[in-house]
């Protein structure tokens, strides 16, 4: 159970319920970061606003890479909640998600190409504490993708350090989205009237 619980849907003004509603529809079943960030209704609504504009935005890199290099990240950073719904978003894009569990051994599995390797080591290089990125991974990025290009997997991969880093913090765990099975609701193992998590 999260630090902070998850707002359940009777607690929730119209704004999160709706909210609440276009997750479903689109991935079927509300994100548990989602959930617990609505009790922080102005935050979950720059969030959500947030994240619809990124992923307009996205347009140069192909998008199996980007969504590799926030799948490094979160498994990098330790975030169980992002790994397991980095899963499920790769495999709604038909991509080949066995690979995944190769992802320590990326530099000499041949699962990988040298195009997604590079893209890992930079998203390593950016979560590295301190960060070890270096002006030839990025010139050589650049000579791939251009200005633009580089610009996605920075900020991708920075927004996904945020994201890790905020559900890790407060202890929001795999939801079962990456297995393909039915996801555990957030709020359904709640004790009625918490306020705070274990």
């Amino acid at each position: 159970m999260p630090r902070i619980p998850a707002l359940a849907p009777q607690d929730a003004g119209t704004i999160v319920k709706l909210g609440y509603r276009m997750a479903r529809r689109r991935l079927g079943e509300v994100p548990e970061p989602f959930a617990v960030l609505a009790r922080h209704r102005k935050l979950f609504v720059a969030a959500a606003r947030h994240e619809l504009a990124v992923e307009k935005a996205m347009h140069v890199v192909p998008p199996a890479l980007i969504q590799l290099a926030v799948y490094r990240t979160a498994w990098t950073v330790g975030c169980s909640w992002c790994v397991d719904f980095g899963t499920m978003l790769q495999r709604m894009d038909g991509l080949d998600i066995d690979r995944l569990k190769e992802i320590a051994s990326f530099e000499t599995s041949d699962k990988f190409t040298d195009a997604e390797r590079e893209v890992i080591r930079y998203a390593d290089a950016m979560t590295a504490t301190p960060m070890a990125v270096s002006d030839e991974q990025v010139a050589s990025l650049v000579d791939t993708y251009g200005n633009e290009g580089v610009l996605e997997l920075t900020y991708q991969i920075g927004l996904e350090n945020q994201r890790a880093r905020m559900n890790h913090a407060l202890d929001i765990t795999d939801q079962g989205f990456g297995t393909g099975d039915s996801c555990r609701v957030p709020w359904a193992t709640e004790p009625v009237g918490a306020t705070t998590g274990a």
